[in-house]
């Protein structure tokens, strides 16, 4: 009888020797999905550049209420309910206006666009905070609100005054970018004839005032000497609030390689930009041609993927993040509107990058830009006052 139990309780043992020896069995198939949107609803995913302001000058337009996105020029990416759905937790309202516009105007202009996002979150308090720093948007973050905050697209709305530039930072403007299309009187544009062989004696003093403000220098836009002035000008790192990889699409909007890896040297940021010709060099050299619209290349969503993966190879996943262009351009196949953001971090965790990378990408490497700009902002003005 004994011998019936010892053999009764080897064969026991046996059993769960082999079943701990066996692999485990096969997650659902939805768990990979599952592991991205949980991943998505941890992370803080902040929106460098989204031109919805431009919807809010629209009479009886409503950021609170869910809308369809149309065919271009009237496409619209971002509301409320959308973003909630894709897992927007901030993004920057772009301050903008054409840098035709100048002189009063511009500032005249500037200060109404600046009223239109901070009525909105004023008038919706239970829902969204104006934010300034990355601790404001933290704290928006648990207490399940959205985080507006502001950066000005366009150096020619200061109207060559770093007063009008501290006025500005007053009422909430954290990033500025230098020039927008056109050059301006003191910084070269890559969208413009270059006038100034980079940024004059006064664009550098204009790079040392935000420096002194806190504010972000954003070199979107700029001609490729400006970049270059204005890092070594800076003693803060930079930010190309919206600007893709020249090296996949030529357009002179994008940054290059040596760019790149100059701007992540300095701890700066590089957030990609949405925009299919920004994305795609087919798309763009079409574009060159003047090529009707009905037939221009189509460009898949994909080729955002594409470009934070180009740029995370130069710099590392630490100094990547996004910059839609959302309500102010033509966007991707696949990505029609704010909602449709998680697929890409099922496809960065598709692509291997660990759960950590994946949220600095999503927002976390622009929040600590914005805490060591605001921590230069501190060091100079204990060390001097405003310029003037």
């Amino acid at each position: 009888m004994l011998n019936r139990f010892v053999a009764a309780l080897l064969a026991a043992l046996s059993m769960v020797s082999l079943g701990a020896q066996q692999p485990a069995s096969r997650p659902p198939a939805d768990s990979v999905d599952a592991r991205a949107a949980r991943i998505h609803k941890e992370a803080i995913v902040v929106d460098t550049h989204i031109d919805t302001p431009l919807m809010l000058e629209k009479p009886g337009w409503d950021f609170m209420v869910r809308h369809t996105p149309g065919p271009a020029p009237d496409e619209n990416h971002v509301d409320l309910p959308r973003l909630r759905e894709g897992g927007l937790d901030a993004a920057f309202f772009s301050i903008w206006m054409p840098g035709t516009v100048t002189g009063p105007e511009a500032v005249k202009r500037s200060l109404i666009i600046i009223d239109h996002v901070r009525s909105l979150v004023e008038q919706h308090p239970n829902e969204m905070v104006l934010a300034t720093t990355a601790a404001e948007v933290r704290a928006a973050h648990r207490a399940g609100k959205f985080a507006a905050l502001m950066g000005m697209e366009g150096g020619h709305m200061i109207d060559d005054s770093l007063a009008i530039l501290r006025d500005y930072h007053r009422l909430g403007v954290r990033y500025l970018t230098l020039s927008h299309s056109v050059n301006t009187n003191w910084a070269d544009s890559s969208g413009d004839t270059p006038k100034h062989n980079g940024l004059t004696d006064f664009g550098k003093d204009v790079v040392r005032e935000l420096n002194r403000l806190g504010v972000m220098v954003d070199i979107s836009h700029v001609a490729d000497k400006t970049f270059w002035d204005a890092l070594e000008t800076s003693k803060a790192p930079l930010v190309a609030s919206h600007s893709s990889m020249r090296a996949i699409s030529g357009h002179a909007r994008n940054m290059t390689d040596d760019m790149v890896r100059a701007l992540g040297a300095k701890g700066g940021v590089v957030m990609i930009n949405y925009s299919v010709g920004f994305l795609s060099n087919e798309r763009f050299e079409a574009q060159q041609r003047n090529v009707p619209v009905a037939e221009l290349p189509r460009v898949s969503w994909e080729k955002i993927i594409e470009h934070i993966d180009h740029a995370v190879k130069l710099v590392g996943a630490d100094h990547v993040g996004l910059g839609s262009d959302f309500d102010g351009t033509t966007v991707p196949d696949g990505m029609e509107d704010v909602s449709k953001l998680p697929k890409i971090t099922a496809a960065l965790l598709a692509k291997g990058y660990s759960e950590q990378d994946v949220k600095n990408i999503l927002g976390e490497n622009i929040l600590r830009l914005l805490d060591r700009v605001d921590a230069v902002g501190k060091e100079l003005r204990a060390a001097r006052g405003a310029s003037q």
